[in-house]
């Protein structure tokens, strides 16, 4: 068989693992104890890709149901046509929230398949900008007890991170009471950044933004919703650290609407659209002199934070950074604050393939 005759078999697999963090988290509007990946693998020429996303089992139904059977019998070669053909089958039950999540893993499998195929991997196939991507440290949950927010931050400072990034949006009062312990930990040393998740009015959240300044903090990650670009514009022209958001882009349609309201864009592999939808909106950011900034996941992004020239940082979110290693074998390792690229190696596709670890955790 030659590579023009490889054709994508039947039927593909799809898996639920669900990881319990130590303990219960939140944030600014929801709490947690645990995390779900939902993973795909796809076949063809004797290749395996694999793609992954965070979501709920919903997502593996819509996989299996909806999109493996557009895939079977497609070249892997084709990413675009597939995507296409794949996006026009959920046309009448939608293309964001739960089903843009199933379809950013089966892009992300095509990619991985596609370079496995090439025998090369895919940092090599995206091409790179750099060897490796800076990170930040991110976690610093709300109820997050204080000696532990100390550690959480000393081992970020000790791994090399020049910024560090904590939960707000519970209590205002003790919002900045941690703050400022965690300025005194990192200032001279790192920045650092708060996420609100969404959690304030638009007056308020211009108002904390100002506290935030005299703090020094320097980035206020989506203090009112992201389906709010008039209340980010208002909050962004009121505050002097950067504003961002975008971690809830689906399609470059979501990213054109924050273009003109956020300092720098973010981008969740894992949501946008896999590899394919993360170089489009990192594509529409750079047209409008925008930074971007990958969200999570930061296995899943390696291969893509190094092929992007506009590119700030990747976050080295804990509760991924904890659970990867468990799901998959070939996880790239932060050293210096930096995530390498993956494929220095002679590895094919992203390096990664589900580890005998994550049976435990199927569901």
């Amino acid at each position: 068989m030659t590579t023009r005759e490889v054709r994508l078999e039947d039927p593909g697999s799809v898996a639920v693992y669900r990881f319990p963090t130590p303990g219960p988290e939140s944030d600014g509007t929801l709490a947690w104890t645990s995390t779900t990946a939902v993973t795909v693998r796809l076949e063809a020429g004797g290749r395996s890709g694999l793609g992954w996303t965070y979501s709920t089992p919903a997502a593996a139904a819509i996989i299996r149901d909806e999109l493996l059977p557009i895939l079977i019998g497609r070249s892997p070669w084709d990413i675009p046509q597939c995507r296409l053909e794949m996006r026009r089958a959920c046309r009448d039950f939608g293309t964001t929230g739960v089903v843009a999540q199933a379809l950013s893993a089966v892009d992300i499998a095509l990619w991985d398949l596609k370079a496995r195929l090439l025998d090369t991997s895919l940092a090599r196939l995206l091409g790179g900008v750099r060897a490796a991507a800076p990170v930040y440290g991110s976690g610093g949950f709300t109820n997050l007890p204080d000696e532990d927010l100390d550690e959480q931050i000393t081992s970020w400072l000790a791994a090399g991170c020049t910024a560090v990034k904590i939960k707000i949006g519970r209590d205002t009062a003790r919002d900045l009471d941690r703050l400022v312990r965690a300025a005194d930990l990192v200032t001279g040393r790192a920045e650092l950044m708060v996420d609100a998740a969404g959690a304030y009015p638009t007056g308020y959240a211009r108002r904390v933004g100002t506290a935030l300044d005299e703090l020094g903090v320097t980035w206020f990650e989506e203090p009112v919703r992201s389906e709010d670009p008039a209340g980010l514009a208002v909050v962004r022209d009121g505050v002097e650290c950067d504003v961002a958001a975008g971690e809830y882009i689906y399609d470059p349609m979501g990213a054109a609407a924050l273009l003109d309201v956020v300092d720098c864009l973010q981008l969740d592999v894992t949501r946008c659209g896999g590899y394919s939808g993360f170089l489009e909106c990192a594509a529409l950011a750079a047209a409008h002199g925008l930074e971007v900034s990958a969200h999570c996941a930061p296995a899943l992004h390696a291969p893509v934070a190094a092929a992007v020239p506009n590119l700030r940082h990747v976050e080295w979110f804990i509760d991924h950074a904890r659970l990867e290693p468990l799901l998959v074998d070939g996880v790239p390792e932060v050293v210096d604050g930096l995530l390498p690229r993956a494929g220095e190696h002679g590895d094919c596709g992203h390096g990664m393939t589900i580890a005998a670890s994550a049976a435990e955790f199927r569901i």
